[in-house]
């Protein structure tokens, strides 16, 4: 077998049947020649069935990346996947994101040297989601704006984001207010730039984890690019019980810190340094 073009991290933790789903979507996917890397944080035995049923059935290789549950680590289980990935360039992406069919296609036409993608995502309402099937998948009418109204998504100047148009697509990424930033459920970059910053701080939990490791990117000179309007994924409702705010401070702390001192490495990556 050829050494696969990118490799797509999807982080996951007990979520089984919404994993069905967004591998599903990657076996959709109008390019073949990626692997997956589905990156762990402690599920149960459904999770490893779910990604075993898919190993059966599809052509494309998934490597299940697991760690003992011992609490919020997802920074620990992202660098063993970063690690345990073939390819040269990576996709990160969340075990709640539905991809559209030409997701993994966009980056890999869109990627360039001393450059890292910043996505985006469209996030569905709780009631929407539940409408989310496998063969609604393989039709793609999830991404059409008119569907999901009918479902009852509310309208708003978000549904943009479905567009299929690369003039608008364009033009929209270039007039956002929003930065281009790390944004873990839809980013991608070259492996060997974010080995060079020793990947994730394996101190940091929920709350701004994977933009830190993308500020010391950029103080490492890697340019940020906003693609939100153009690689398409779908967020599937969840509620987030662990988002807690004296970590949020901790987080922002050691944020403020490596922007201040321009950090580009931090000790607490894939190689600890004393």
């Amino acid at each position: 077998m050829s050494k696969p073009v990118a490799t797509v991290v999807i982080t996951t933790y007990n979520k089984p049947d919404d994993l069905k789903l967004v591998l599903h979507s990657y076996n959709l996917q109008r390019i073949k020649n990626f692997e997956i890397v589905v990156a762990d944080d402690g599920s149960d035995s459904k999770t490893k069935a779910v990604i075993d049923d898919f190993n059966d059935e599809s052509d494309i290789k998934v490597l299940h990346v697991w760690q003992e549950d011992n609490g919020f680590q997802k920074t620990k289980i992202l660098n063993k996947a970063i690690m345990a990935s073939t390819s040269d360039y990576l996709i990160f992406t969340d075990g709640d994101c539905i991809a559209r069919h030409d997701f993994v296609e966009t980056h890999l036409r869109l990627r360039a040297h001393n450059y890292a993608l910043s996505g985006g995502y469209f996030k569905l309402t709780a009631p929407v989601s539940k409408h989310i099937t496998k063969d609604v998948i393989s039709e793609q009418i999830c991404f059409n704006k008119d569907w999901l109204l009918k479902k009852g998504q509310p309208k708003s100047f978000k549904l943009n984001k479905l567009t299929t148009s690369k003039i608008k697509s364009n033009i929209l990424n270039k007039i956002t207010p929003t930065k281009a930033t790390f944004d873990g459920m839809n980013v991608s970059v070259w492996k060997k730039d974010i080995l060079a910053v020793n990947g994730f701080d394996e101190r940091l939990q929920y709350g701004g984890l994977d933009r830190e490791v993308g500020e010391r990117m950029m103080n490492l000179g890697v340019k940020f690019k906003q693609i939100r309007y153009s690689a398409i994924c779908l967020h599937l409702y969840h509620e987030r019980p662990y988002k807690k705010e004296d970590i949020i401070t901790f987080n922002n702390e050691i944020r403020r810190t490596v922007r201040k001192n321009k950090l580009k490495i931090t000790k607490f990556g894939i190689e600890k340094i004393n």
